[in-house]
């Protein structure tokens, strides 16, 4: 067993300042691919503030890429990841070298090591329970949506490999964006995430909230019967509305267009299909970098909830556990402030022969707490099948 709020702490705040020599970042996307080597500069300064361009942080990556270009970097980048709570220490580093690539993720033939045991916390009862006070505060408004979690941790009878995980991860699920995050203690974040937080190019900006879930089915008929029902849902209209008003409502102040469509569209991953928005605009001048746009908007109700602060308190009284990494956001930043920022979901932290792993759902005033269970099942299930467990 583990215990609550003491072990699934950022990896920095536990480890310092190290990091290992080879590490290795790894973010692709379709053909595209991310990979760096060596650490020139660990940036752990939390991200609080850096919605401002002389936010901490900020300051820190600019200072940085200045130390970078000094050591003969010319074109230095940030990578890695932000917690879900901005308090807590960065995963960003500054790479030595890094290089993109037109091609898919090299498959790797290598089977995971045998399961000796898969812990979840808070168990169904205990998520049941917390499901049904969350729902009853959001039908006093207090908050409106709250997003609640699960986390598992599962043993190995030996240290799995990450790349054979990378790999079956990108074969089962070839449209989302891979995400391989090196961690001070050696471990890795690894996932691949089907929410794009942010997407900054010069004057464009681009999001794809993600906010409500049905379950993939393996018959095509009763597969679209449950894209319809979700298609349908009020309750689910519902809940994305929450998210795509408020990131509307951070972005426009620093955009002078934006288009947010009045509805969302149907699109699937190999486990479920979403609810999702395509939000397109562009920048006022001078334009915000991608770092500021994604702590602008971060976290978004599809994985906090909303109010924000009356939702992440309730999160704190009933998840009994920190989500470090999870729910926060994992990409890249180059030195013009171009970069892709994704919601680090469908992840776990692997390190020695244990991987832990999360998934999420947003609870409203009418979430059934049964259902809600299902859903979470359902979402860790990425990260099960990728370590070939039913």
């Amino acid at each position: 067993m583990f215990s609550a709020r003491d072990d699934l702490d950022n990896p920095f705040a536990r480890h310092g300042h190290s990091m290992p020599a080879d590490a290795a970042f790894l973010f692709s996307h379709g053909p595209h691919t991310l990979r760096t080597a060596g650490v020139q500069e660990v940036i752990q300064t939390p991200a609080d503030g850096s919605a401002s361009p002389d936010g901490p942080l900020q300051q820190h990556i600019r200072e940085a890429f200045g130390r970078a270009r000094s050591a003969g970097i010319a074109r230095p980048i940030v990578v890695g990841a932000v917690p879900f709570d901005v308090h807590q220490p960065s995963c960003l580093f500054v790479p030595q070298q890094a290089e993109w690539l037109s091609s898919w993720d090299t498959p790797v033939v290598s089977s995971m090591p045998g399961l000796k045991s898969l812990v979840t916390q808070p168990d169904q009862a205990g998520f049941e329970a917390g499901v049904a006070r969350a729902a009853a505060a959001c039908a006093a408004h207090a908050p409106a949506k709250a997003v609640l979690a699960i986390t598992s941790r599962l043993t190995f009878t030996a240290p799995p490999f990450v790349e054979a995980l990378r790999s079956r991860l990108r074969q089962q699920n070839p449209s989302g964006y891979l995400l391989q995050v090196p961690l001070p203690d050696g471990g890795y974040l690894v996932g691949v995430s089907p929410e794009l937080l942010i997407r900054r190019h010069e004057y464009t900006v681009q999001s794809n909230p993600l906010a409500g879930s049905a379950r993939r089915l393996p018959d095509p008929e009763a597969d679209r019967i449950h894209a319809d029902r979700l298609s349908a849902s009020s309750k689910d209209h519902h809940e994305h509305r929450f998210v795509t008003d408020d990131i509307r409502a951070r972005l426009s102040p620093l955009c002078a267009t934006l288009q947010v469509p009045e509805a969302p569209s149907l699109i699937s991953t190999a486990a479920l299909w979403h609810l999702s928005t395509q939000i397109h605009g562009t920048l006022q001048d001078p334009p915000a970098n991608a770092l500021q746009l994604a702590c602008a908007i971060h976290p978004t109700p599809a994985v906090c909830g909303t109010p924000r602060d009356a939702a992440n308190a309730l999160i704190r009284s009933i998840e009994p556990f920190d989500r470090g990494l999870f729910t926060g956001f994992t990409g890249w930043m180059d030195a013009d402030g171009n970069g892709e920022w994704v919601i680090t979901i469908r992840s776990g932290v692997l390190h020695g022969e244990h991987l832990q792993i999360y998934a999420g759902a947003g609870i409203v005033a009418e979430s059934d707490p049964h259902s809600e269970w299902n859903e979470v099942q359902t979402k860790q299930r990425t990260m099960l099948h990728a370590c070939g467990i039913s």
